[in-house]
């Protein structure tokens, strides 16, 4: 798992590079920002059509385990790298493959909707010298959106909702890692612990 710190320094990297205006520049820092703001599935990532985001209500529809569909915010950054590769990224990737495409919303470097391995690839790239690890994934980010938003003081069944859990049980293993950095921050702050 990577810091809040890490991980927003990460993202703002990605925001640096896309500003060029490479299409899969633009690509990158999109899925990153809407991995982490999301918290979504890297199957429910690559399943994502263009008309499946709403950034006026800054929304995606995913197709999450199960075939559940659900709804699942994200914030301003996400919105904004999501904008920035609609307008300039995918119209350059869609041409590649002479619109072959069809409604997907991420798109491989060849035009057509991209694959899980590329994205993992994208992780491990960027994020694997953040957290010290070579073999890191998608769900890095996953596990970071649930933790920060629980240590931000999220409500555990809204991050089940986010997260697309069935049981509440799968989401409590992330107020582990929550319940300890409160442990760790009480023994060093307060004067009688």
């Amino acid at each position: 798992m990577a810091s809040a710190e890490g991980v927003q320094n990460l993202l703002e990297e990605q925001r640096i590079a896309a500003e060029g205006g490479d299409p899969i520049a633009l690509r990158d820092h999109a899925i990153l920002e809407l991995l982490y703001a999301a918290g979504i599935r890297v199957s429910e990532l690559c399943g994502i059509d263009v008309d499946d985001v709403d950034l006026n209500r800054r929304t995606v529809r995913v197709l999450g385990k199960g075939a559940k569909e659900r709804v699942v915010p994200f914030g301003v950054p996400a919105a904004a790298a999501l904008a920035g590769f609609l307008t300039r990224g995918r119209p350059a990737l869609r041409t590649r493959n002479d619109g072959a495409a069809g409604p997907a919303l991420f798109l491989g470097a060849r035009g057509a909707r991209i694959g899980p391995r590329t994205v993992y690839a994208l992780v491990a790239r960027v994020l694997g010298p953040i957290v010290g690890a070579e073999h890191v994934g998608p769900h890095a980010l996953r596990h970071s959106a649930a933790t920060h938003l629980l240590d931000g003081g999220a409500d555990l069944r809204a991050v089940q909702e986010i997260l697309g859990h069935a049981s509440l049980g799968t989401t409590q293993i992330y107020t582990h890692v929550s319940a300890e950095r409160l442990t760790a921050t009480y023994r060093i702050a307060h004067p009688r612990a």
